[in-house]
């Protein structure tokens, strides 16, 4: 048996919402894989980040925000997350380190310990670049003594610290494996038409006020790869009302097409090809409320 044996498992990255998870992984992978906005809910299902080097390969397991769900949305993300921890050979518990533990954060680690109560944990406690002086001592010992048994680090996803030491402290806590699990050169099991689809939404959320985003979904009608040298989309912004629909609309249509003009390039840097992206708006008065909406959106228990 080689004295370096490769290494290969899951990691599912937890943690409540708006805590920098999509961000730590895309900093950890070098790229961008998971859409990241500074509103609540961003990640709506379970996806992954595979990270490939000689001797190792690490599956991050990007979930929703844990949070109590108030609605068939809701309820579907947290079965989403509550798989992931389940089977996931490790757990990356992302916190906010700048401020002090908030219920949110108890009933994080209550979810983790409950789903996985046996899997290694290791707590990242992230936003450092944030931490004032005064609260380092404080904030880390709250949010420690709440995984008293886990491995820790300071880090900041936004800056780079410390995502070597973190990364380190993953790669322990993973098992020996006879082969990979993802072929090599694979870096996500989305479709390129999902994450069109993730792209376009995580514009509007860039884009518009806190009030609307929540109630924001993206349906991509068409996929078009026929051309050579382009991608034709077609999508649809469903939002819940029509003043909503007015404000993703703008005058004139204007944020609409700032919307449109971030997401083609967007886009365009993932899959490498022009794009001609033609997007609409259409307003299902509560969607989220609505089971049978909630999965013709994609939103699926298999999922």
């Amino acid at each position: 048996m080689s004295a370096n044996p490769l290494k290969a498992g899951f990691i599912a990255v937890a943690g409540r919402p708006n805590v920098g998870k999509s961000s730590l992984i895309n900093a950890l992978l070098g790229q961008k894989i998971a859409i990241v906005s500074a509103k609540p809910q961003t990640t709506r299902r379970n996806q992954l980040g595979i990270l490939t080097e000689p001797g190792l390969q690490i599956v991050f397991v990007d979930t929703p925000g844990l949070h109590e769900a108030r609605n068939p949305l809701g309820h579907y993300m947290m079965d989403a997350a509550g798989r992931a921890l389940a089977d996931a050979d490790a757990v990356l518990w992302i916190v906010d380190v700048s401020v002090a533990p908030t219920g949110g954060d108890r009933h994080a680690i209550a979810r983790i310990l409950e789903a996985a109560p046996k899997a290694p944990k290791v707590l990242a406690l992230n936003k450092a670049d944030k931490l004032k002086a005064a609260h380092v001592l404080t904030h880390t010992d709250a949010y420690r003594s709440l995984v008293p048994d886990a491995a820790w680090m300071l880090v900041s996803a936004t800056r780079g610290d410390n995502l070597t030491e973190i990364r380190e402290m993953l790669v322990a806590t993973l098992p020996a494996s006879e082969a990979l699990l993802y072929p090599e050169d694979e870096v996500t099991q989305t479709h390129l038409r999902e994450l069109a689809g993730e792209l376009i939404r995580e514009s509007a959320l860039h884009a518009l006020e806190q009030e609307v985003p929540h109630g924001i979904a993206v349906d991509v009608i068409d996929y078009d790869e026929s051309e050579p040298g382009q991608v034709r989309i077609s999508a649809e912004v469903i939002v819940e009302r029509d003043t909503h629909k007015a404000i993703v609309i703008g005058k004139g249509g204007a944020m609409l097409q700032r919307i449109g003009t971030h997401a083609r390039r967007e886009i365009e840097d993932l899959i490498g090809t022009h794009v001609f992206l033609d997007l609409h708006v259409k307003v299902e008065p509560g969607w989220r409320d609505n089971a049978r909406m909630v999965r013709r959106l994609g939103y699926k228990p298999e999922d």
